[in-house]
């Protein structure tokens, strides 16, 4: 299973980018998936997660900001961030992994694949 994410960035408190996250394909049409984010010295914490059924789910924290959406013709991710904040600088990874409640997040760190990750910085 690969996973290539791409799109980060420094962008200005209020602004927005879109992150991309390609995937093999068995991952993209079987696996659940989902984008985390680590902040210097934080754990890893999930922003969203999504199923085979395209259920998202996303933390309280991104609620009415950021939004998931997939190009099944490229077995691609997005993940659109708007009205970003300093508070949402971080490195930025895709992950998938076999089974079902796909928002446990916890269960992409014991048995998921993830991809290498992209720094997105907010700041002025």
């Amino acid at each position: 299973v690969q996973l290539v994410e791409s799109g980060g960035g420094l962008v200005q408190p209020g602004g927005s980018l879109r992150l991309s996250c390609a995937v093999s394909e068995y991952a993209y049409n079987v696996y659940c998936m989902a984008w985390f984010r680590q902040a210097p010295g934080e754990e890893r914490e999930g922003v969203v997660s999504v199923d085979k059924r395209r259920t998202t789910k996303y933390a309280d924290s991104v609620k009415g900001r950021f939004t998931l959406s997939r190009d099944d013709a490229e077995n691609t991710l997005y993940l659109q961030m708007d009205s970003l904040k300093p508070d949402d600088t971080g490195m930025y990874y895709c992950a998938a992994r076999p089974g079902d409640n796909c928002d446990s997040y916890r269960d992409y760190e014991d048995s998921g694949y993830w991809g290498q990750g992209t720094q997105v910085t907010v700041s002025s």
